[in-house]
């Protein structure tokens, strides 16, 4: 028997004891169905003190499985002419209350919290957006097992990336295109780096083709010194 059967039983103890007070004439009779009252009313509080606790103790894991966050790391984007588009797979995100997924915007960046989702919180940041937004006129929407984020853009121009930070690495990995620069020495610095990066039959081929160059070189002198 569970304590709220417990409990009930008790109280239906007390309420014929009840009875039995209102019909008994006798003073001693009288007594002694008070002192069981008093007993049962005893044992009552006990109970619901011991239910109360009991409530607590399987409550008490939940919360602390609720307070661990991570933070989210795989996401996929796209864009059309008017918003920026993100998106985050979470499985099982659309069902949970809707006031659990709270997303923030600014004019450069927006941060997303899915609170108590598998016993977990979610997280994401993203800093330092390319361009700015209109963080009004962002929205965001939760389908199955995925969450939406539509940045909308200020201006209708198409996005390289994500952030200034990748545009910024993208920026250094481009060969430099100087008009004034000597042509061979742009070539030679687009073949320095193909070697350096490159694997060994990379660099075997480009060994190749530099020696077969030279060669032609000497050979178009000596073709020219005999004329």
């Amino acid at each position: 028997m569970d304590l709220t059967e417990q409990i009930n039983q008790l109280e239906a103890d007390l309420q014929e004891l009840g009875s039995l007070l209102e019909k008994a004439e006798r003073t001693r009779v009288q007594e002694l169905l008070k002192q069981e009252q008093k007993k049962v009313e005893k044992e009552i509080t006990v109970r619901k003190q011991q239910k109360q606790q009991q409530a607590k103790k399987e409550s008490a894991p939940v919360a602390q499985r609720a307070a661990y966050t991570i933070k989210i790391t795989n996401y996929a984007w796209d864009q059309s002419d008017k918003f920026v588009k993100i998106y985050l797979t979470l499985k099982d995100v659309h069902k949970i209350p809707a006031e659990n997924v709270e997303v923030t915007f600014t004019e450069g960046s927006l941060s997303v919290l899915v609170k108590e989702l598998d016993g977990k919180n979610h997280q994401l940041r993203i800093l330092n957006l390319l361009h700015p937004i209109d963080e009004k006129g962002s929205q965001t929407k939760v389908k199955t097992d995925m969450v939406l984020i539509m940045c909308k853009k200020q201006a209708a121009n198409k996005w390289e990336c994500l952030t200034k930070v990748e545009k910024q690495t993208k920026d250094k990995d481009k060969p430099s295109m100087d008009d004034k620069a000597d042509p061979s020495e742009g070539l030679m610095s687009m073949l320095k780096k193909l070697y350096d990066d490159g694997d060994d039959d990379m660099k075997r081929t480009i060994n190749k083709a530099w020696s077969e160059s030279q060669e032609k070189k000497l050979r178009g002198g000596e073709d020219m010194m005999d004329f």
